[in-house]
């Protein structure tokens, strides 16, 4: 199955997500510029695919680097922005899915389970 471009993939997000940062929730309205982060980083394994990527602004996208989803997410609260985990935990649970059916990504399934398990871990805790 062929993926889109990277631009199409962006308004893919955009369209998917809403007009704002999945990480510090600044609206991507023109004065800050929307960039597809991968949730899951390449380096680490992550496709290429809708389902691994979020709009973000381009500090987020920028300063996260190849963190994990959740080390990061923590960094964003301890800054004082509001995350998006809600968002967060649907784009891991439907790359998991898209995993599952696409088959692949060898490398991506054990830092994914571990973001998934981490970030299940933070709902508990709160709850």
């Amino acid at each position: 199955m062929r993926q889109p471009g990277r631009a199409a993939r962006l308004v893919a997000a955009h369209a998917r997500d809403g007009s704002t940062c999945l990480w510090c929730g600044r609206p991507l309205d023109g004065r800050v510029t929307a960039t597809t982060d991968h949730v899951i980083p390449k380096v680490k394994g992550g496709p290429s695919w809708l389902e691994n990527e979020v709009a973000a602004c381009r500090r987020c996208n920028g300063e996260r680097g190849h963190r994990g989803a959740v080390d990061w997410l923590e960094e964003c609260e301890r800054r004082g922005w509001t995350p998006d985990v809600g968002r967060l935990a649907r784009v891991l649970d439907d790359l998991e899915a898209a995993i599952a059916d696409r088959g692949g990504q060898r490398r991506a399934r054990p830092h994914l389970d571990a973001q998934r398990r981490r970030l299940a871990k933070r709902t508990d805790r709160a709850a």
